[in-house]
């Protein structure tokens, strides 16, 4: 009887501990699956208007941030991952991105990163200018941890900061949306697995106790995923034929 129960306990374990692996591979990539889709819709329509860029902004600026509050403040190593992960993913959009833009380009006009002009920030025609962007910042963030490190203070604001951004995620494509009034161009499929991923994510940090920054910045994200999928309501019935 005790070695049966032994092996049932074996079992179980065994099992949690496939689970609990499974739970951190999703959370590490799942981050990056939403954006599967928009990738693919760009690429076949060879058209990113209905994307905002400036989601890659939020996410690189958040990512980046996260990394060095994990130097400050070790939290899971999965959470690390999935930073590094994102960012791969964000500049593969931008690459794209990029790439469409330069080919449907018709002008000559160009904007680079070295023309220092505000009103042209984050809409450079090079990829290479997004990458000098992020290194620069990341640059930056590195001499300030290493001056600061020793701040419980500082590190604290630094994974506030990072969850902060992060939980603006949804909210440049929420004002594009709005501004065009239209969520064409936009991949409904990566908005359900934003919300899908933002809710199984904030059940992850709750579970395992993560800093409360990180379930807060989800309860953010999800508020705005949905207002997100309203707008998809609102708009494909501002698109109907209207009966006169």
């Amino acid at each position: 009887m005790d070695s049966e129960v032994v092996l049932q306990g074996e079992d179980m374990g065994g099992t949690w501990t496939l689970l609990s692996w499974l739970a951190s591979c999703l959370m590490v990539f799942g981050g990056a699956l939403p954006y599967v889709p928009q990738y693919q819709d760009i690429q076949r329509s060879n058209n990113c208007e209905g994307f905002s860029t400036r989601v890659c902004l939020v996410l690189l600026i958040a990512n980046i941030l996260r990394i060095f509050f994990w130097v400050g403040k070790q939290f899971e190593v999965t959470l690390l991952l999935q930073s590094v992960v994102m960012i791969v993913a964000m500049f593969a959009m931008l690459h794209l991105c990029c790439t469409v833009q330069s080919t449907n380009q018709m002008s000559t006009s160009q904007h680079r990163l070295a023309d220092l002009d505000l009103r042209s920030f984050w809409k450079w025609s090079a990829f290479e200018d997004y990458l000098l962007f992020c290194f620069g910042f990341t640059v930056l963030c590195a001499v300030v941890t290493f001056l600061l490190l020793d701040s419980a203070l500082f590190v604290e604001t630094l994974g506030s900061l990072a969850v902060m951004f992060e939980a603006m995620l949804g909210l440049p494509q929420l004002l594009q949306n709005l501004h065009n009034r239209s969520t064409k161009g936009m991949s409904v499929k990566m908005v359900l697995l934003w919300t899908a991923g933002d809710v199984f994510k904030t059940s992850y940090f709750v579970m395992n106790q993560s800093p409360a920054q990180f379930w807060v910045c989800g309860s953010v994200q999800i508020l705005i995923d949905v207002a997100i999928l309203l707008q998809v309501l609102l708009y494909s019935q501002d698109t109907r034929p209207k009966l006169c």
